[in-house]
């Protein structure tokens, strides 16, 4: 899915705002205290509530080796000049519905609102398709959380309908929007430099900016 270029921890993507590196073993404390608050596991498809600090390890192990092995790539989203500073993760991975590439991403709360979500997924939305030969990209949210669906429209992902989809860390089937962003769509939005999406990110998104496959 990722070519050799994405396949080493010293792959970043800059923004205007951020760094995105891959995540490491010291952000496990930060993943736990950001990702396992109520409001932001509930909206996604895996992130238990509570959550326990070894499946954050666990989670940090297992994307490291889908990074390195080229099957996805997970990145951790930190502020620019504080790269240490984990405040949310996006990602593309094989979707466990049907094995296309799915992006996924969440923000700790202290975080939302700022046009962060739609900024990183850009970056990483620009990797994949330059660096790689894929052809689409799918992304879901629950229909509960309209912000995450702005994040994915300002992305130029495209609405592709509803149904239940299932949440494992929920335990159950949950109403979800589903969308998909083809290569076609992205050439004509990107506006490719340096840092990703060079345009200003869209501010705003009040709410929960996390889709399901986080």
């Amino acid at each position: 899915m990722f070519p050799d270029l994405t396949r080493d921890d010293v792959f970043r993507l800059e923004t205007r705002r951020l760094w995105l590196r891959w995540p490491r073993l010291a952000d496990a404390q930060a993943i736990v205290r950001l990702a396992g608050e109520k409001a932001v596991a509930e909206m996604t498809a895996l992130i238990p509530h509570p959550y326990p600090p070894e499946a954050a390890e666990k989670f940090i192990f297992h994307a490291r080796q889908a990074n390195a092995d080229g099957r996805g790539l997970q990145l951790a989203i930190t502020p620019k000049g504080r790269p240490n500073s984990l405040i949310g993760l996006v990602g593309i991975g094989p979707s466990p519905e049907d094995g296309r590439p799915h992006l996924g991403y969440w923000l700790g709360i202290p975080y939302w609102g700022q046009g962060f979500a739609t900024e990183a997924a850009r970056a990483l939305i620009d990797a994949f398709f330059a660096y790689g030969s894929e052809d689409e990209l799918t992304s879901s949210a629950r229909v509960i959380n309209p912000a995450s669906r702005r994040v994915l429209e300002k992305c130029g992902f495209a609405y592709q309908g509803s149904g239940l989809a299932e949440l494992p860390a929920r335990g159950g089937f949950y109403p979800a929007d589903r969308f998909r962003l083809d290569r076609r769509a992205w050439e004509s939005l990107k506006t490719w430099g340096q840092t990703g999406f060079v345009r200003e990110p869209a501010g705003g998104e009040a709410g929960p900016e996390l889709s399901l496959a986080s």
